[in-house]
């Protein structure tokens, strides 16, 4: 008879205890990386509401996006330093059910939100004269509605199936956070429907936005090389080459672990592997897409008054000596 998880009531996170000493140093690099990452994101969320010229579709999911990776890092760093800092390490069995739900859905999200965000730029480039028509208002306020519920039902499944599972008595996670390969190899015998249930959630929400990803850019690129002007073609893919960045880094990081969550992959790996997708990938975000804009520089600079005060100092200083040398 299969015995249910009430003899594990919490879970020990091992997170970096291999490497014992720098626990002072991890916590002030991760501390500094997400306040890097709030900071940025919510910059990109005022600047994107605030600045009239920003009021268009690509900024408006951009927007999306960056609130999307406040919550989807602020599941799992508050906890992080906390344990950094800890010699209690544990998190209860709710806690850790709750944590791998939310970082599942917010994670999917991302990825139909790339897609998403594909689409919009495949509009722009391929249907320019039809563009306000095809991404109104309605439009995307439904896609990115449909990004955060598409991955709701089946990521509280793959949560549910697990969390009811039997963990041999074994609550020691060997990762930083509680992610789904992680936790699952905890659990005692057969996992093949928490494995059948990854490779669907895969196929549905991961494998599906990437290929209409790619769709979209085929035909982006069929009609970039149609433009007459070289620099029609650069500003085209200066527009997507950020995007393109972002989906290549969340893509190639994240799906190797969850393709085969119980492999043979060194905990090393998983943990290496997972760093990129959990924290690197919602820092750079922010500078991948808009430092590279100039619209988002500009709006940035009307944001700051030290900028703007700046500005106005350069301008009157330029125009002291210009009427200094007017003088006979």
């Amino acid at each position: 008879m299969r015995r249910n998880h009430s003899m594990v009531n919490n879970f020990l996170l091992l997170g970096f205890s291999d490497l014992p000493g720098l626990e002072g140093l991890f916590f002030s690099v991760f501390l500094t990386i997400y306040l890097l990452i709030l900071t940025g994101n919510t910059l990109i969320i005022i600047v994107t509401l605030v600045d009239q010229t920003l009021h268009s579709p690509m900024f408006f999911f951009l927007r999306n996006l960056s609130f999307l990776e406040i919550c989807y890092t602020s599941v799992i760093f508050p906890k992080m330093l906390e344990n950094l800092l800890s010699e209690d390490k544990t998190i209860s069995f709710l806690g850790c059910a709750f944590q791998m739900s939310i970082f599942l859905i917010t994670g999917a999200a991302e990825c139909c939100l790339l897609a998403a965000m594909a689409y919009d730029r495949y509009a722009a480039i391929c249907h320019p004269l039809r563009y306000t028509l095809i991404m109104s208002n309605r439009v995307c306020s439904e896609l990115v509605a449909s990004s955060w519920l598409a991955a709701v039902p089946l990521q509280v499944g793959q949560t549910v199936v697990v969390f009811t599972s039997y963990f041999c008595d074994v609550n020691k996670i060997n990762h930083f956070f509680c992610d789904f390969p992680a936790v699952v190899k905890l659990v005692c015998g057969n996992t093949s429907i928490n494995e059948y249930l990854s490779l669907l959630e895969v196929v549905f929400l991961g494998v599906i936005p990437f290929a209409l990803i790619s769709i979209s850019y085929v035909c982006i690129a069929s009609t970039i090389l149609k433009m007459p002007t070289v620099e029609g073609r650069r500003k085209a893919f200066s527009t997507c080459s950020s995007h393109l960045t972002v989906v290549m880094f969340f893509y190639v990081s994240g799906t190797p672990l969850y393709l085969k969550p119980k492999s043979s992959h060194s905990l090393g790996t998983e943990k290496f592997l997972s760093l990129f997708y959990t924290v690197l990938s919602p820092l750079l975000n922010p500078l991948i897409y808009s430092l590279r804009n100039k619209e988002v520089r500009v709006a940035l600079g009307k944001l700051m008054p030290h900028s703007q005060e700046a500005n106005a100092h350069r301008k009157y200083g330029k125009n002291k000596r210009s009427c200094r040398m007017a003088v006979p």
